[in-house]
């Protein structure tokens, strides 16, 4: 069997049936100018803002402005519009709070809903996190998110099962204990800085499995999260490393050797979705 080709117009299904791209491109850090041209450079997939970095008007835009037929065929223009923006609760807060913000969103993004909208932080306390999850339940019901995720576990029942949860995921920091449980229930991964940080480039295993494949450092580490089913989420400005993160992926890992990846120890670099009151 042929190993599976992803490039920037994959898509992956969600637990609800809707769709969304495979590889998504990820503008914290980034604004104005420089944001806008990463989102001309990635029409065709999905781009990931929040609250808290302030440059969702300018990542709604490739929802407004799609142009690839690759991945808009057989789909409904309000389809690619609700699945190209991602944002993100800012903090979690009381329910009236969150329900405003998530209507501030949708509006600063220009598209009057929002595709995948995120409870961004762990932190605040599990009535917080509680309360802001229902405002994000019941704006699902009103249609103004059209799929719901977060980036941490929550402990008590949704109404709503998330469609995604947004981790750090990477050789250094696996985190099998969150993704396998994410898996039983139906919930895509969607794994933050794959790259690690730029780390990955200079690892020796790395660079070496990057020669047999014939690939770079980049791409070797953007495959490897596809190829375990994982939404990766790269970061670059520069639009020759855009294209190449996302297209130049279709060769296929061998067993063995993501085995040898998957196995490596590393640790949190951020915060630890698992341990936060």
């Amino acid at each position: 069997m042929a190993p599976p080709t992803f490039t920037l117009a994959s898509r992956i299904e969600l637990a609800n049936c809707l769709s969304m791209p495979q590889i998504h491109f990820v503008v914290y850090l980034t604004s104005g100018h420089e944001t806008s041209q990463v989102v001309r450079w990635t029409s065709e997939v999905t781009i990931d803002s929040a609250q808290m970095v302030h440059n969702e008007r300018e990542s709604g835009r490739p929802s407004l402005t799609f142009s690839s037929e690759a991945n808009t065929a057989a789909l409904k223009r309000e389809d690619i519009q609700n699945l190209l923006f991602t944002s993100k609760l800012a903090s979690n807060s009381a329910y009236d709070a969150a329900r405003r913000s998530v209507e501030q969103s949708a509006n600063t993004c220009s598209l009057g809903y929002i595709g995948l909208f995120l409870l961004h932080s762990p932190y605040g306390g599990k009535h917080a996190k509680l309360k802001s999850c229902r405002a994000v339940e019941d704006a699902i019901d009103d249609g103004e998110i059209r799929v719901g995720g977060v980036k941490h576990l929550i402990a008590s029942k949704p109404r709503i099962i998330p469609a995604v949860n947004q981790i750090e995921v990477h050789l250094f920091n696996i985190r099998t204990d969150i993704t396998t449980l994410c898996q039983e229930h139906g919930i895509v991964v969607k794994t933050y800085a794959p790259l690690i940080r730029a780390l990955g480039m200079k690892n020796a295993t790395i660079i070496s499995l990057s020669k047999k494949y014939h690939c770079t450092p980049g791409q070797l580490l953007v495959r490897r999260s596809l190829q375990n089913g994982n939404i990766p989420l790269p970061k670059s400005v520069k639009k020759e490393r855009i294209v190449e993160n996302g297209n130049g992926v279709g060769f296929e890992i061998a067993e063995a050797n993501m085995k040898t990846m998957d196995g490596w120890i590393g640790r949190v670099s951020d915060w630890d979705p698992t341990d936060c009151p």
